[in-house]
């Protein structure tokens, strides 16, 4: 099975269980791995044949930016269904869809680059 990967995409929301964290929101990471046959594509060179990497960028991006949640483990579920529900509409076979969610700002009283949570289905 071949793989599409989006890395490092950033975007701003407002997730998070404390007040100031979905009152002032702060800036997440989102790393995105797709599992699916791009066989045809490879041979075609066609975009009709694969994913539009636009597609799941946005998918992402809605999500993040949307409604806030309080759990990195949430968010992370809700942008794989997302994901799932944009790929439901395309002519390609897929299989896994792991998403990394990192809160680089994580307010955790000390000093670290970040808090990752990753989910795959």
């Amino acid at each position: 099975m071949d793989r599409i990967l989006l890395q490092g995409m950033r975007f701003w929301g407002h997730h998070g269980l404390l007040p100031h964290e979905r009152e002032q929101g702060q800036p997440f990471e989102v790393d995105l791995e797709v599992e699916l046959d791009l066989s045809r594509a490879r041979e075609s060179d066609r975009l009709e044949e694969t994913v539009d990497y636009r597609l799941l960028f946005r998918a992402v991006q809605e999500v993040v930016e949307g409604e806030p949640v309080h759990l990195l483990e949430h968010l992370a579920e809700r942008i794989r269904r997302q994901v799932e529900r944009t790929l439901e509409a395309l002519p390609v076979q897929r299989g896994r869809i792991r998403v990394r969610v990192r809160k680089p700002q994580a307010p955790l009283g000390g000093m670290l680059d970040g808090v990752q949570v990753e989910v795959e289905g």
